[in-house]
């Protein structure tokens, strides 16, 4: 009963992020790399962005406590942006969660491809 629980609550948390604008797809992993859920990508894709979110956590999470002396000082998430997508990362437990989201295609600076399309009407 307690498994089936908890299978609702990731359901109901990514029912919430797929509303978000831009959602595109997300992975869901063990902290030892084994792929539980993805979509939005084939699973050889989705093991590889596990193997490398993993590394990079790592790295992360030693480099702050090398920087910050205190204790409580831990890596919650990261957030990495490009050109083409942005990449939350999330770690609880023994589980990592990554959420891949589109943003609008920049044009120009401060306009958007949207706004530069309705000028050309």
């Amino acid at each position: 009963m307690s498994g089936n629980k908890g299978e609702n609550e990731v359901d109901e948390v990514i029912k919430e992020l797929k509303k978000n604008k831009g959602c595109h797809g997300y992975v869901i992993m063990n902290n030892d790399g084994i792929v539980i859920r993805h979509e939005q990508m084939e699973y050889k894709t989705a093991v590889h962005h596990a193997y490398l979110v993993l590394d990079l956590c790592a790295k992360a999470k030693d480099h702050i406590r090398q920087l910050f002396e205190a204790p409580e000082n831990e890596v919650e998430s990261l957030r990495l942006k490009t050109c083409f997508y942005e990449m939350i990362i999330s770690q609880y437990g023994n589980f990592t969660l990554v959420v891949l989201q589109q943003d609008e295609p920049v044009v120009a600076k401060g306009t958007t491809a949207e706004t530069e399309e309705k000028k050309a009407e």
